[in-house]
């Protein structure tokens, strides 16, 4: 199966990095939909809308994602729409409403990506309450379980910890079948992603540090008689002529790292990433200029030649990733030329691949 590309938009401002660098990347509507028709244009199937409600590195403007996908919905023609929401901020049955109304608006594009969320305050300053690491995976799956049943029953029964449903229905159901996208690096997250999720997404990370995670959930996966779950990485990409070109540009965006706003990022995110009972989850090994790209996305080395990115980008291939998420410094023309210069060659090695192992 060919890989798939996706792209963050940058609905929020300060774009997508944490550094003082100028970044040539606007947050508003109508970049965002300049955005999107380029994308669909230009070889890319999925686009993530973010879910933030308060300022955190640097963000201090945010779209809201699901009035946002609907407005994109209506503008774009192929491009996959997938909308971020933070349960405990949005009740279920209320949002698989929404997701519903946007698949029809978008006949059929609509995705969603359930974040357990990191920010305690956000949650406090929202007047809900905030849970441990494990409860908060733990409302998440109950989040989409109703979220399925609305989209499939034709009348929704359902008795959890966090949300319960007596004979609820939802008309008109979705056209096609929403994807369910989720993700983490905790046990608790890695066993929702086993029963519940269709999409796993990764922080950026090595490619043994990607390994370890895709065999973990695809074992639990087949433990719970599940089918086969897709994988997705984050990766910031830098691409240019040469690779001391494209390296360069990694050492001005971290030589100029708002420092301030990258150590208070950091200090949110500490309990997210050591608060499960294991200890381990996302950014729990991060380091201060990984988090100038506040999901890692640096170490997933998509930085270098449009040659030497693509070759990367089959390695991940290789080991199980199906989905690659991207990020850019400018938006105005980076996100243009990674269409045009780097999927293409994806496509190149992909079908080089295909030759060899027929």
């Amino acid at each position: 199966m060919a890989l798939q590309f996706a792209y963050w938009a940058p609905n929020v401002s300060g774009g997508l990095v944490v550094s003082e660098l100028p970044q040539k990347t606007g947050w508003n509507y109508e970049d965002n939909k300049r955005y999107a028709q380029l994308a669909e244009k230009i070889g890319f199937d999925y686009v993530l809308l973010q879910t933030r409600f308060l300022s955190s590195y640097g963000a201090e403007n945010q779209l809201e994602a699901a009035t946002l996908a609907s407005a994109l919905a209506a503008s774009t023609k192929s491009l996959n729409i997938i909308t971020a929401v933070l349960p405990g901020l949005w009740q279920p049955a209320v949002f698989a409403k929404m997701m519903a109304s946007i698949d029809h608006i978008s006949s059929g594009r609509a995705s969603v990506n359930v974040v357990s969320g990191w920010l305690k305050d956000e949650f406090l300053s929202y007047g809900e309450p905030w849970l441990d690491h494990d409860a908060r995976y733990k409302r998440s799956e109950e989040f989409i379980e109703v979220l399925k049943l609305l989209w499939n029953d034709k009348s929704a029964n359902y008795n959890g910890q966090f949300y319960k449903l007596e004979n609820a229905t939802l008309e008109p159901k979705p056209i096609n079948p929403i994807t369910v996208f989720q993700g983490g690096a905790s046990r608790a997250a890695k066993e929702m992603g086993g029963r519940v999720s269709d999409v796993f997404f990764m922080n950026g990370n090595t490619l043994e540090g990607f390994k370890e995670i895709i065999e973990d959930v695809k074992k639990l996966r087949q433990e719970n008689g599940q089918q086969p779950i897709k994988f997705g990485v984050n990766g910031f990409a830098i691409v240019r002529e040469t690779e001391e070109e494209a390296q360069q540009v990694l050492r001005d965006i971290v030589l100029n790292a708002n420092t301030e706003a990258v150590k208070g990022f950091q200090k949110s995110v500490e309990q997210a990433g050591k608060a499960s009972p294991e200890g381990k989850g996302m950014w729990s090994d991060a380091t201060l200029e990984d988090l100038v790209q506040y999901n890692e996305g640096f170490k997933t080395g998509l930085i270098g030649t449009p040659d030497q990115v693509a070759k990367r980008i089959i390695e991940l291939k290789e080991i199980g990733v199906d989905i690659v998420l991207t990020g850019f410094l400018h938006y105005e023309e980076d996100l243009k030329d990674f269409g045009e210069k780097v999927i293409p060659l994806v496509r190149e090695k992909e079908a080089a691949l295909n030759s060899v192992t027929v």
